[in-house]
């Protein structure tokens, strides 16, 4: 990150965002009108897939992602088309800010063969190579390892690219977690790794099942750099996102980036909730909610006006409810699916002995 100033907060070696970092951070309104479009389109496309799950449309596991929009989408903000992006199983929103189609996510929700893993996968397991997407993973920490892999092959290529890692408060505690802080700081990998602290792993609160008070520390042992910044605020996300990837484009290895956020739902459908009051969800969603924040900053400092919300809505609406026509008219895979995408075999000289 160059013309940083370097910190020490709580025994943890920081970076302050550089001048040339926070004056690059400021957007204009067209940027800001994307950030929203971009999080209203998560968070509708997450209210219909809870809509379709309630259905019977979409089985297995399905973790939704609202009240999380502004992280994903302030990160991937500051991202280029060489970087790759791996997550966990809260992943919906993560591939529509890779610019994945609707269509195909949602189709891979309700098992069809229009999805992006042919309806094999479900919520938790679709990729995109043309999107540099890698997935959505189910064990819990089981994509930071790779993520350090997709790491190692930009650094292996040299072709300038990073890998963005995300992982949430839960993950922090998997042991193989730290074999990856270990690895990525001793061969200096171009990554970032993303705590996206929404307060709950599953039901556990994160005072309870994390020593410390702060996550972003966890890569002091190995010299990883760490920041926290607000998960809620667009242009927050946006900010520490530049900041994080000017320091890894420079060649200084890993950082740590803590997001503060909140998830307004269950782990998942199947989870009620009831280790948290319901005052406290809806303090966060009057006081704190992303898509609202960008929207009063948009109506204040860029006078947006109530039609041009309006234009937008009917936009999205209209997005998603293709995407969910398309996910239940798409047929459901042939079972000889089974036995494709397991294996790919290699052509070779066949040779006697």
């Amino acid at each position: 990150m160059p013309d940083s100033k370097e910190e020490t907060t709580l025994g943890v070696q920081t970076k302050s965002v550089s001048a040339s970092s926070a004056s690059r951070s400021s957007v204009t309104k067209e940027q800001l009108l994307e950030y929203y479009h971009k999080m209203l389109l998560i968070r509708r496309f997450e209210e219909k897939a809870g809509q379709l799950y309630g259905m019977g449309l979409i089985a297995g596991f399905c973790h939704l992602y609202i009240g999380q929009e502004a992280v994903v989408v302030g990160i991937q903000s500051v991202l280029s088309s060489k970087d790759t992006v791996i997550t966990a199983y809260r992943d919906h929103g993560h591939m529509l800010a890779c610019n994945m189609d609707p269509r195909g996510v949602m189709a891979e929700l309700t098992g069809r063969i229009g999805g992006y893993s042919k309806g094999k996968g479900g919520s938790m397991h679709m990729f995109s190579r043309e999107k540099n997407f890698f997935g959505g993973h189910g064990i819990v920490g089981a994509q930071v390892p790779l993520g350090a892999g997709l790491a190692f092959a930009h650094k292996y290529r040299a072709d300038g690219g990073l890998c963005v890692t995300y992982m949430g408060d839960g993950a922090v505690n998997q042991g193989q977690v730290y074999e990856t802080f270990n690895m990525a700081a001793l061969w200096k990998l171009p990554i970032i790794f993303i705590i996206e602290n929404n307060g709950y792993a599953m039901g556990t609160s994160v005072q309870r099942h994390a020593a410390g008070e702060h996550l972003y520390e966890r890569g002091m042992a190995y010299g990883i750099p760490g920041r926290e910044a607000d998960g809620m605020d667009i242009l927050a996300a946006h900010t520490a996102a530049l900041a994080a990837v000017d320091y890894v484009r420079a060649g200084n290895g890993p950082i740590i980036l803590e997001m503060k956020t909140y998830r307004y739902r269950g782990h998942s459908m199947s989870d009620p909730a009831k280790y948290r009051s319901k005052e406290e969800v809806e303090n966060m969603r009057e006081n704190a909610d992303p898509v609202m924040h960008a929207r009063l900053k948009l109506e204040k400092e860029f006078s947006v006006t109530e039609e041009d919300f309006k234009t937008i809505d009917k936009e999205i609406k209209k997005i998603i409810t293709e995407a969910a026509e398309f996910a239940q008219i798409s047929p459901e895979p042939d079972p000889s699916e089974l036995y494709t995408d397991i294996l790919i075999e290699n052509e070779r000289n066949s040779t006697s002995d």
